[in-house]
């Protein structure tokens, strides 16, 4: 999530982003007219003294009864096997971010949820506050009322409070020049937007993973190496390569700062540097050198068990959005560690919601940390080794964020307590579904059950097993037994088939054909109870129409248009159908230098790594951009980029399903992506070659619909990698090309026919287009509902019947709609969704009668009727 204010500021090097601080209080808070309800679903231990609720926040916004999924771990802090810490990007190192996931996974938390807010365009370093495992590693900005951090004392009581930082460094000769703070990275504070580092003094600390500090693209470093409290070099005007001993820390100085090193540091000298965390509020004393862990946030949410007042302005966070908070219960006995979704079904909440939400479970004090796209939370399936992604992320993808909120578990091995058996949330009728056990002991920890293998059974008949694999044959409840040694398991696995169904969907909102192109078209089951799983390949039959083409493994791949516009691709799952409509894709050139150029500024990350960029012509006098690259400076083994950055203030239109270009490669195995900004203002790094391993002019195609896009989007920058393992396989210094970037938009669909029908109730007379014909069967009225005769109408109106025997069923094409619907049945399914109908399809003299007002709604018809002569006209 975003912090605003929105700005820029362009040097030709590099486009920097800010964050500026500012403190507001908001008199009032609002709620919902309707009481919101708040609903537990179900509870999982994670571990001794944890607990994963998860709960449905129901309200009703503008009339409209929305829900939002939501999920609370509860932490017991008076328990002694469990306790709560910071994760911090990689290796327990900022600059370094990662996945809450990746991090849950690398510290082997049982639980975990993102944390602070982060400049997305600096390095990687919390806004706010941090103290991990005892440690300071970060402190807070300074002159930042308002902003609020969670803590646990040495007593492991928990803390929601606002700090400061006060720090000096004095040299030998007694001089001190004030400390600006321990591994920050720059940022705007204050009325008049004043620049942490200009003039300031830093300090860095092992904490800090790379070598550049702070590298702002406003103030230029004097540098200073600190081990065991004596100064061993000093940098003017320049930089230290390498990050900071674990013995020792770096010193950064700018301006003013940079003159006291040069008039009072040298070599050889000792050094001190005293400082200290403080809380904002003067009359309270915390002895904060002796917490535990302290991790920033953002405003306070929640004060002695009342929605509080704001404390900091939320401009940029307003709206539904993911959330995540922390806070803590009355008698300062639990925490709660909290996430709620903004995807598909869950709504998000608004700030308010979130107080709201909290305050019905249980908070007394509590904090908001970042959310939207950062919102994640990670956890370790009871009797399960390794965490798992517990929400619904905002967006779809996992974010990589700078710290996070840990769950540790500090139990002895114990005593098997039970098994568990681990199968998809439900089954689908003839996959080979592999069924796992787990078993955990007396203090809910993954435990080993023995090397023998279990022995599984059915007591249904509605699958079988083949040793641990389970192929459902029929819909509904299998109860299944897993027995390892002294342990049994009992589960009841739910498989759907298509009366279970609500909706079946092809995700290929933004998928376009070409001939010779592959498009995937991943199908997504839904249930009534609100969950989704995608299809097996396997388990779906295809139908392509319009043109030459299959789906192979669920990809399609076209080998001749046909001359269409479109292919209709029907997916059918156990009788359940569902169609997309695909259409040709038309290219539109965004980048080409001879008629469409674009501000471009070369870059290179980190220091030592040289790169350019030149408009050259090839050898039929063709512009293209040249990007020179030199990665033999910059360290070893440390990852290296060289960037050809693109004006940002263009904006691609509209909504491309792909983006092509050509490369000239040169063979040097380097990787290459791109950095596209979207609308909500998340940067998605996009695969264009693994790896360039040709030489010559290439079109490389990326298909967008990959990525979880929030549309428009900007291209930030092409730009070339360098993995630090495996450098020495790989060329250090380059030249590729880049010329005619290209969008590729949905093309047109085929409109069907503007004909015109004419009937009447009652009667057999009929006209198309003014010229009369006759029916077999004239349109009737039954309950209310005006029935008539499908297959004439949709032939006259531009559409095809399909009628099946065997399921009496009928079904309806036009355009971009299919419709199923069975003779006897209210229920019928429109492009996969399960609707009902007031009155079913009938025969009438052997022709099949249909609903018109259900027919019309979603086949896009316009209908006319006339009460006096109970006349219908379609169109």
């Amino acid at each position: 999530m975003k912090l605003q204010k929105n700005w820029h500021r362009l040097s030709c090097v590099m486009l920097s982003a800010t964050i500026f601080i500012s403190s507001w209080t908001v008199g009032t808070v609002s709620y919902a007219t309707a009481e919101p309800v708040v609903t537990m679903v179900s509870e999982e231990p994670l571990t001794s003294g944890a607990i994963l609720k998860k709960y449905v926040w129901q309200t009703t916004r503008s009339g409209k009864a929305v829900k939002t999924n939501a999920n609370v771990v509860e932490v017991d802090l008076t328990n002694p096997y469990v306790k709560i810490d910071v994760m911090t990007g990689t290796n327990n190192q900022f600059t370094k971010k990662q996945s809450v996931l990746a991090m849950a996974k690398e510290t082997k938390a049982v639980a975990g949820i993102n944390g602070d807010f982060f400049n997305t365009k600096a390095e990687g370093v919390p806004m706010g506050a941090q103290i991990g495992n005892g440690q300071l590693m970060a402190t807070p900005m300074l002159n930042s009322p308002g902003w609020y951090t969670f803590a646990l004392d040495k007593n492991n009581k928990p803390i929601v409070d606002a700090f400061t930082f006060q720090g000096n460094i004095i040299t030998k000769d007694g001089a001190s020049y004030p400390l600006g703070g321990i591994n920050k990275t720059y940022y705007w504070y204050g009325p008049n937007d004043t620049h942490s580092h200009i003039d300031g003094l830093f300090m860095y600390t092992n904490a800090w993973g790379q070598v550049d500090r702070s590298n702002d693209g406003v103030t230029y470093p004097t540098e200073v190496l600190v081990q065991n409290g004596i100064i061993k070099q000093v940098a003017d005007n320049g930089i230290i390569q390498m990050i900071a001993p674990q013995d020792g820390y770096i010193l950064r100085a700018a301006g003013k700062a940079a003159d006291f090193v040069r008039e009072h540091m040298k070599a050889g000298d000792p050094i001190q540097a005293d400082y200290k965390m403080l809380p904002q509020d003067a009359s309270k004393n915390y002895d904060v050198d002796s917490f535990k862990m302290m991790i920033g946030g953002h405003t306070l949410l929640v004060d002695q068990g009342q929605p509080s007042i704001f404390t900091l302005d939320l401009t940029g966070l307003g709206g539904y959005r993911a959330r995540t908070a922390l806070g803590y219960s009355q008698d300062e006995k639990k925490a709660f560690i909290i996430t709620a979704d903004a995807s598909g079904d869950s709504k998000g909440l608004s700030m308010t919601e979130l107080q709201q939400f909290m305050v019905k479970i249980g908070v007394w004090k509590g904090l908001n940390l970042d959310g939207g796209g950062s919102t994640q939370m990670a956890a370790r399936p009871l009797g399960e080794t390794t965490p798992v992604l517990i929400n619904q992320t905002e967006g779809g993808g996992q974010r990589q964020v700078v710290n996070g909120v840990g769950v540790y578990t500090l139990a002895p091995k114990g005593a098997v307590k039970g098994l568990t058996i681990q199968a998809p949330l439900f089954l689908f009728i003839g996959e080979n579904a592999p069924l796992s056990f787990r078993g955990y002991d007396e203090y809910y920890n993954p435990v080993e059950v023995g090397t023998a293998t279990a022995a599984w059974s059915t007591s249904s008949k509605l699958g079988s097993f083949k040793e641990n694999i389970f192929t459902p044959t029929g819909a509904g409840l299998a109860k299944v037994t897993a027995t390892a040694g002294t342990g049994t398991a009992i589960e009841d696995l739910e498989i759907i088939g298509r009366h279970q169904l609500t909706g079946l969907k092809i995700n290929a909102d933004r998928a376009v054909i070409a001939n010779g192109a592959s498009v995937k078209l991943p199908v997504i089951a839904m249930t009534s109870a609100g969950e989704s799983r995608e299809v097996p390949s396997s388990l779906i039959e295809w139908e392509v129409l319009g043109v030459k083409g299959e789906v192979v493994n669920g990809e399609l791949k076209v080998s001749d248009l046909n001359g269409q516009k479109a292919a209709q691709v029907i997916a059918k799952y156990d009788g359940y159908s569902t169609m997309a409509v695909i259409p040709v894709g038309e290219d539109k050139v965004w980048y080409d230098l001879d008629t469409n150029a674009v501000q471009t500024f070369s870059d290179a990350k980190p220091l030592g790594v040289t790169s350019s960029v030149y408009i050259r012509p090839d050898e039929k006098n063709n512009k293209y951009l040249a990007l020179q690259y030199d990665f033999s400076g910059g360290g070893t083994e440390a990852d290296k980029w060289a960037f050809a950055t693109l004006d940002t203030r263009i904006v691609i239109e509209g909504q491309p399903g792909q983006m092509k270009m050509r490369v000239n490669g040169d063979e040097s195995l380097n990787w290459l992506r791109a950095e596209l900004l979207d609308n909500s203002g998340k940067i998605h790094r996009v695969d264009i070659a693994r790896n360039i391993n040709w030489k010559g002019w290439k079109e490389l195609t990326v298909n967008l619909s990959d990525y979880p896009i929030d549309f428009p989007i900007r291209v930030q920058s092409v730009y070339l990698v360098n993995e630090g393992q495996g450098q020495d396989e790989r060329a250090e210094k380059g030249q590729i090309g880049i010329d005619d970037i290209t969008f590729t938009y949905r093309g047109s669909l085929p409109q069907p026919s503007n004909n015109s029908v004419s009937l009447t109730v009652g009667n057999k007379a009929v006209s198309v287009n003014g010229k009369g014909m006759t029916l077999e069967q004239a349109p009737v009225i039954v309950e209310g509902n005006t029935l008539i005769p499908i297959r004439f109408v949709t032939d006259a109106l531009g559409g095809t019947v399909r009628w099946d025997d065997q399921e009496r069923k009928v079904t309806v094409i036009r355009g971009g709609k299919m419709i199923d619907l069975w003779i006897g049945n209210k229920d019928l399914v429109v492009n996969g969704e399960r609707i009902t109908a007031e009155v079913p399809p009938v025969i009438m003299s052997d022709l099949t009668m249909v609903p018109l007002r259900i027919l019309s709604e979603n086949l896009g018809w316009k209908v006319t009727w006339d009460g006096n002569t109970r006349q219908i006209t379609l169109q």
